[in-house]
């Protein structure tokens, strides 16, 4: 439940960014078109297959972006980009089926997630379904990755993927009735220890592979869902509230299901859904053991005079588009600049002035995307918080952060309190 914001006071941005003036002011490279954003940004983590090419490999991708180059296909969000992945997506697919025929189930998975993850960088940088598609062509890139994950994760003996529709019993106004969730469960007729897992910007359900990997492994089940205004989520992303009705359905959900131990469940935010876990740590307090924020934005990041030079920063394409028509705005970004603060600040709307459960904050010091100051702030109202920051790293503190979030969520799973 939200809270009365009569006490709620507006607080201005900082005098100065705590990543710098330069690092604030300046432009990144890689946006000065796609032979720029290959080879100064994204070939080095394609060739490690992490964020966003996890699960991927070098080899799908350099044809690719060299043909891009040769054709100066420079609009991320133009039909042509989208479509120059398709065929090795295709490709990909094919072997696999071959690779299933002749019962290889290991290599058939690993070439489902290759063109899941081609798929995945096709349908870039963001993607919206409500209330209609903001991209055809990158939709149909979506359902198409959807269906070659959904091959591979049939696959995964003993914890294979199941999609469930989950009724949206607490919708209300333009909500919709159902929740795509992807479930994994560890093997074993108990009920068993829960991670929600909250997608990002341009992370959605097919996307988290390892993560889902390592909750298994500690006896944990996965439950995957987007947030409002991306991908398949229901909520009204114009509605502030949506996404405590949208976590009111998937407690009562899981609490019917059978296969969660309730009383074990910790949330997982991952950069955009940073947000929604904050806010839930909050306003789900009760249902959660802990939560985890991971490259959130609370409040500056609303702000005017941040969004004024983000597009400059590490976000691939330019962000504020995409914020946008992410928080209901469509493609108005002025009124999204002169009005998102005010409606979604965790601050504005005084959520942080609840009490809240047990916070992780996660983030890199030089994140472009969501300030530092957004996870620092938090300190100042509610319940005491816990963080681990990264000086020098960028937005999510990758690649050290995981390895202080899970010893972390280890410790809330096993404690005695919730």
């Amino acid at each position: 439940m939200a809270p009365d914001v009569a006490g709620a006071s507006s607080r201005p941005a900082p005098e100065q960014w705590l990543m710098g003036a330069e690092a604030f002011e300046g432009r990144m490279p890689h946006h000065s078109g796609i032979k720029a954003l290959w080879e100064t940004k994204w070939r080095f983590p394609c060739s490690k297959a992490v964020y966003p090419f996890h699960d991927g490999a070098l080899e799908d991708f350099e044809p690719v972006f060299r043909d891009l180059i040769a054709r100066d296909i420079d609009d991320g969000t133009s039909p042509a980009y989208t479509q120059a992945f398709l065929p090795t997506a295709q490709s990909l697919e094919r072997r696999g089926d071959e690779a299933l025929v002749r019962k290889d189930h290991a290599e058939a998975s690993h070439l489902y997630l290759r063109a899941a993850c081609v798929l995945r960088i096709a349908r870039f940088p963001y993607l919206g379904g409500f209330p209609r598609a903001t991209d055809d062509a990158k939709w149909a890139a979506w359902e198409r990755q959807k269906k070659v994950y959904a091959k591979a994760g049939s696959l995964w003996s003993p914890s294979p993927l199941r999609e469930v529709e989950v009724p949206h019993v607490f919708a209300e106004g333009r909500d919709r009735d159902t929740i795509p969730v992807y479930v994994r469960v560890p093997p074993g007729q108990q009920k068993h220890p829960a991670v929600i897992l909250l997608t990002g910007l341009d992370g959605y359900r097919p996307d988290n592979t390892t993560r889902c990997d390592e909750f298994l492994a500690r006896g944990w089940a996965a439950v995957v869902f987007e947030i409002p205004g991306t991908a398949d989520c229901p909520a009204d992303p114009a509605d502030p509230t949506s996404p405590d009705r949208l976590l009111d359905s998937v407690f009562a959900w899981m609490e019917a299901d059978g296969h969660f131990d309730v009383a074990h469940v910790v949330c997982w935010g991952l950069s955009s859904g940073g947000y929604y876990a904050v806010r839930a740590a909050h306003t789900h307090r009760k249902f959660l053991k802990g939560v985890v924020a991971h490259g959130a934005g609370t409040h500056h990041f609303f702000d005017r005079e941040w969004l004024a030079l983000a597009d400059g920063h590490e976000y691939p394409f330019q962000l504020t588009p995409a914020l946008a028509a992410k928080y209901g705005y469509g493609d108005d970004v002025q009124a999204y600049l002169e009005g998102a603060q005010k409606k979604f600040s965790l601050v504005e709307t005084g959520i942080v002035q609840m009490p809240s459960t047990r916070l992780l904050l996660v983030n890199g010091t030089q994140d472009g995307l969501m300030p530092i100051e957004d996870s620092m702030l938090l300190f100042e109202y509610g319940s005491p918080k816990e963080a681990r920051f990264f000086t020098g790293a960028l937005h999510m503190g990758y690649p050290m952060a995981n390895l202080s979030v899970y010893p972390w969520m280890e410790q809330v799973m096993t404690s005695s309190t919730k």
